[in-house]
């Protein structure tokens, strides 16, 4: 049998990502909800629907600065796309003069009635008098004070806004999963909405594992490896929209391991491991969690046919069962890992939709290959086409080159049947949310 072959074969062994995250999804539900003040609700998804209480605008009112007018007074004056000027028109309509009977702002309250042949002079949010069908602009009059001279008819109901007009009472403004942006609060403050129902943010703490590993600050020396994971994975959690704290490292000492653990179990909803995931002398974690201990909780390390980065945990820890996901500690298999699984589940305990990354096709423009049997994932630049569409570039280095991710605005897909991807061919990309 060749190489290949044997690889294939292993790989075969191998469980499917898709079917792994499928388990490991099933087994997680959303935290419980919280009822916030719509101040505090900003980054979190709600988890009820959101219905308006009260129609946005809540009253008729003017759109503009200008003069609030009946429009049949008006028929007389040019229309829209005539050029207005000062004076008589000869041979054409003249100006439509109107008594300025009172001015109304945004905090006026008594309702007041246009009568034929006068108007108010009105600000951008006033209540529309009574009556009233159009708002003059300023621009269009000679502005005057006691009367006005109205040099452009508007169409019937130009610069009004009715009540309702953009969001009508008992509107389903937003549904469960959907993240709340300033808009967003905007748009429910608008519409008389003070607190909302929301999935609170997951408390992720991250702990790396490792008796080599040293903490940043100093150079790696032979039998020592500076912690790069525990920071990665602790932005990479706030950028998912965890609350997100690093631990630091935690040495292969078996009873301070399963005893740190259990001690975040009181300040967590999910715990992220870094390290350890392997079957050699030195993988303790997987020794110590892998334990089937009562009350204590047990994780399974699945060697899934993902590159880089087969073998991933997930299982409970403590009596609380705090969810646990154990990634590799090659720092590139570390990132990838959070990318397939950890932040899915932090997607899902926020009770967001969806809870992946959005994906685009794209054209490859180089021609890359591919381990045979394995979903690889690799740093990628995608970029639109003038015409439409998308292109992708693989980046230097393959998933284990730091730089590499530090570059990437996406990961290149390539699936388990995949050896080789002919440049021109159309791929799956998925997009990272860099801000650049």
């Amino acid at each position: 049998m060749t190489a290949t072959a044997d690889a294939e074969a292993a790989a075969n062994e191998l469980m499917p990502l898709a079917e792994y995250l499928g388990s490991v999804l099933r087994r997680l539900r959303a935290l419980p909800p919280l009822d916030l003040d719509l101040t505090q609700a900003h980054g979190n998804t709600l988890a009820a629907d959101v219905v308006a209480p009260h129609p946005y605008p809540a009253f008729d009112q003017a759109a503009i600065d200008g003069y609030a007018a009946r429009w049949e007074d008006l028929a007389a004056a040019g229309r829209v796309g005539s050029h207005p000027s000062f004076g008589k028109h000869e041979g054409g309509p003249r100006p439509v003069r109107l008594n300025v009977v009172g001015d109304l702002g945004a905090a006026s309250w008594r309702p007041v009635r246009v009568t034929p042949g006068t108007c108010f002079s009105v600000a951008a949010g006033s209540p529309l008098p009574i009556g009233a069908d159009v708002v003059v602009p300023v621009h269009w009059t000679d502005q005057g004070m006691a009367a006005v001279e109205i040099l452009h008819a508007p169409k019937r109901g130009s610069g009004v806004r009715r009540t309702g007009e953009e969001l009508a009472a008992g509107q389903v403004l937003a549904g469960p999963g959907t993240y709340v942006t300033p808009a967003m609060v905007a748009t429910f403050a608008a519409s008389g909405i003070g607190h909302v129902l929301v999935r609170p943010s997951p408390r992720v703490v991250v702990v790396a594992t490792g008796d080599e590993l040293v903490d940043v600050g100093r150079p790696s020396q032979p039998g020592q490896v500076v912690d790069a994971n525990s920071h990665a994975l602790t932005a990479a959690a706030v950028e998912a929209g965890a609350l997100a704290y690093r631990i630091g490292i935690c040495d292969d000492d078996p009873e301070g391991l399963r005893g740190l653990l259990e001690d975040q179990t009181l300040r967590a909803d999910l715990i992220i491991t870094t390290g350890g995931t392997g079957t050699g002398p030195g993988d303790m974690l997987r020794r110590v969690l892998s334990r089937r201990d009562p009350g204590r909780g047990v994780v399974e390390f699945t060697d899934v046919a993902l590159c880089p980065g087969a073998t991933l945990g997930f299982g409970t820890v403590g009596g609380e069962e705090v969810p646990v996901v154990c990634l590799p500690g090659e720092p590139g298999a570390a990132l990838i890992g959070f990318e397939v699984l950890a932040r899915p589940v932090i997607q899902l305990l926020a009770g967001a939709e969806p809870v992946f990354r959005p994906s685009v096709k794209a054209h490859l423009l180089e021609t890359v290959s591919s381990p045979g049997g394995l979903r690889e994932f690799r740093p990628a630049h995608v970029a639109e086409r003038r015409g439409g569409g998308h292109t992708v570039q693989p980046l230097a280095g393959g998933p284990y080159t730091l730089s590499g991710l530090a570059e990437a605005n996406g990961l290149l897909v390539l699936g388990e049947r995949v050896t080789t991807a002919a440049a021109g061919s159309t791929v799956d990309v998925l997009l990272l949310d860099r801000r650049r």
